[in-house]
């Protein structure tokens, strides 16, 4: 796009929400993202396309509205809703019948989850359910993209105000119980989708919702495996080793017991890690071996990268989440 006094920038349109944009059309754009140099916002948005606006959508079913009282709030049928065909399923559902739920900081977190759990159960049925504490639509995730066009991801569930997914959820409790009862989940994993929101302080921060995932899952009788957030890359202190987000999220926010995944990394890292394992006492330590890890993570169909660190930058940070996707794979084959 050509932007006055900017020249040519990167922009972004969701055609669902405001048509598709064509060459010589005028745009109205939002360009906070990219005038901030956000690693993962730096695009401007399409926010309308004034002289050619797209048709009104067909009158349907569907009354759950997300991006709630903002210009661009979007309509879409809840799988929970009375119109939705699920209705029935999921009017009484109360229970994920021990269904593993991996519960992840970080977007970037979900592929190499999903490489470690196929390297021990590739037939695995995985449901992504998104949460709302980064982008809001499924559709700007190319991670999710490819991992569905691979089959690595079998259908997402976006929850709370997030949307774009093949299921539409009021609650993340909805959100899981949609991902067992009307996709037909071996697993879910649970993550915010790209755009992590962090303040530097000890509670300002989206990784917080982890903590509150994993009493959903409990409270649902689910399985919940907790996937740390681990660097001996990250610049700094407070995400070096177990990162605080995790510490926070799994140690005060997570009432309810979870297994909390270690990594074996066989490196001076582990002595930093067990040092902090005394936040986790309410929970099940669980310490997974990594070797052959690093070659599943390569095969990833798809550039693992976090914070700007693709894998060799940060090799414990994938590592711990592919050690998490290796546990689930075991509890799968094992029937423990």
């Amino acid at each position: 796009m050509q932007v006055d006094g900017e020249g040519e920038v990167l922009a972004l349109a969701y055609d669902q929400v405001v048509g598709r944009p064509r060459p010589g059309d005028r745009v109205l754009l939002n360009t906070t993202a990219l005038a901030m140099g956000l690693g993962t916002g730096g695009y401007a948005m399409v926010v309308a396309v004034p002289d050619r606006l797209p048709p009104d959508p067909a009158p349907g079913p569907g009354h759950l509205v997300k991006s709630r009282y903002t210009p661009l709030q979007t309509m879409v049928l809840g799988v929970d809703e009375q119109d939705s065909p699920a209705h029935d399923v999921l009017r009484d559902a109360d229970d994920l019948e021990r269904m593993p739920v991996v519960v992840a900081d970080l977007h970037s977190a979900l592929p190499a989850v999903l490489a470690g759990l196929r390297q021990t159960a590739p037939g695995a049925r995985v449901v992504y359910v998104m949460t709302d504490g980064g982008a809001l639509p499924a559709w700007y995730s190319r991670t999710v993209a490819r991992l569905r066009e691979v089959g690595w991801l079998a259908g997402m569930v976006t929850a709370g105000q997030a949307y774009g997914g093949d299921a539409e959820a009021v609650t993340l409790h909805t959100g899981l119980l949609a991902a067992r009862h009307v996709l037909g989940a071996d697993v879910a994993v649970v993550a915010q989708g790209p755009g992590n929101l962090g303040s530097g302080t000890r509670w300002g921060f989206s990784g917080v919702a982890c903590g509150e995932a994993v009493n959903a899952t409990v409270t649902l009788r689910g399985r919940c495996v907790a996937s740390l957030r681990i660097s001996g890359a990250d610049p700094r202190e407070r995400h070096h080793g177990i990162s605080h987000h995790s510490l926070t999220a799994y140690g005060r926010v997570a009432l309810a017991p979870a297994e909390v995944v270690v990594p074996e990394l066989g490196t001076d890292l582990d002595e930093v890690i067990r040092s902090q394992l005394g936040a986790f006492s309410r929970h099940r330590i669980v310490t997974v071996a990594v070797d052959g890890l690093m070659d599943a993570l390569r095969q990833a169909p798809l550039a693992l990268s976090t914070m700007g660190r693709g894998l060799d930058d940060d090799a414990d940070y994938f590592l711990a989440a592919a050690a998490a996707g290796r546990h689930v794979g075991h509890l799968l084959r094992t029937g423990n």
